[in-house]
């Protein structure tokens, strides 16, 4: 499957989140660091318009 440049850009966004929160939570509590992921979703949430648990599957094990 080819994805848009859009697409592109998204992944690679994604991947950079990713990288930085591999940093991050090594250098922070597990409390503190929960709270990032929280931020992050909350901000993903607010800049795409969906919720990531709905996405996966509400009760599902996946998440």
């Amino acid at each position: 499957m080819l994805l848009s440049a859009s697409d592109n850009e998204v992944l690679t966004a994604a991947e950079a989140l990713g990288e930085d929160l591999d940093v991050a939570q090594s250098e922070v509590t597990a409390d503190e660091f929960e709270s990032l992921l929280i931020e992050c979703n909350e901000a993903i949430n607010d800049g795409i318009g969906l919720e990531y648990g709905e996405v996966c599957g509400a009760g599902s094990d996946c998440c």
